[in-house]
């Protein structure tokens, strides 16, 4: 697992009101599964079944499937498959109460009823767990990550303390046109995105050890879902500190919009390899130092905005 995805995907899977349902539901399978097998018999009479020798058939074979479900979603692989195996099994199970139901009354008949009750809303779990899982999947896939380290001559404490003051990453993130501190951990920031659009976020840090490393996600409700993390560690050698960013996020247009990003030469690993640069010569310098053949960055965006150069004016002289 990349190292960010603990900061990074519990703010993408925030349809999920608790990321740890698929496996809490198999937690419940391997109980059912289990109860079902060692005791079929009890089982049927709790829940309104009759306790003949097909119920004795059935609900072994019907604790089998929810062990192998249960199985599956507490491994953690693929939970979106195994969550929607539940649902089809929860299915079977409602079709087989609801023909049971037609043959109940009395006292079984309630049991039988207050079963399928309690069945059809694990069937609505199951399907919010299918739907949550595949919705996480498919956020993985698209989400863009990077991990990029550079070598400054200061000290561990210098680059941490420049990096945590937010207000100074605009300097060296060229693409970060503001970021205005709200308290000690939250931050606005401005940037600026593909086509000349912006976007703006509100971000938190979420682990802050001093001189050590910043961990940082961006809030709910976000355009642009990112999380990060940088690393200050002392160089070997004693040649200073070793920056390394670990940089998850989502791109407002999936592939599709880095696809574009490219052609104008801002591929994200570009970008922040970039910026590592720059920040290097902030650190060591006190300014970003530009060549003078291309004095605003080398994106095309930038480069087509540079003026050709002029002859001087008539009587000038070095």
């Amino acid at each position: 697992m990349n190292p960010i995805d603990g900061v990074l995907l519990p703010e993408l899977d925030s349809p999920v009101r608790d990321p740890h349902l698929p496996r809490a539901l198999g937690w419940l399978s391997l109980a059912l599964g289990a109860s079902a097998v060692a005791a079929p018999g009890p089982l049927a009479r709790l829940t309104g079944i009759d306790d003949s020798p097909a119920a004795g058939t059935v609900i072994p074979a019907l604790g089998a499937r929810e062990l192998g479900h249960g199985l599956g979603l507490v491994a953690g692989r693929r939970p979106s498959g195994w969550a929607w195996t539940r649902v089809a099994g929860d299915a079977m199970d409602l079709s087989l109460l609801g023909w049971a139901m037609t043959d109940r009354s009395g006292e079984r008949r309630r049991r039988l009823a207050l079963t399928t009750a309690v069945v059809a809303g694990i069937t609505a779990l199951d399907v919010l767990a299918a739907l949550s899982a595949g919705r996480a999947r498919r956020t993985r896939d698209r989400t863009i990550r990077i991990d990029m380290a550079v070598t400054v001559n200061r000290t561990p404490a210098e680059a941490y303390r420049y990096w945590r003051d937010m207000e100074n990453l605009p300097r060296f993130m060229s693409h970060v046109e503001a970021i205005r501190t709200i308290d000690l951990r939250r931050s606005h920031w401005t940037v600026r995105g593909p086509a000349g659009r912006h976007v703006e976020w509100d971000a938190e840090i979420v682990d802050d050890q001093p001189n050590r490393s910043i961990a940082w996600r961006s809030l709910p409700g976000t355009p642009v879902p990112n999380a990060g993390r940088v690393r200050f560690v002392p160089a070997p050698g004693e040649r200073g500190t070793e920056v390394r960013v670990q940089l998850g996020y989502v791109p407002p247009a999936g592939a599709v919009g880095r696809a574009v990003a490219k052609v104008f030469g801002e591929e994200p690993e570009q970008q922040v390899r970039d910026d590592l640069r720059r920040f290097k010569q902030v650190l060591e310098t006190g300014d970003v130092v530009r060549s003078d053949s291309s004095p605003d960055g080398i994106s095309v965006r930038q480069q087509v905005m540079q003026r050709p150069a002029q002859p001087l004016p008539n009587g000038f002289r070095r």
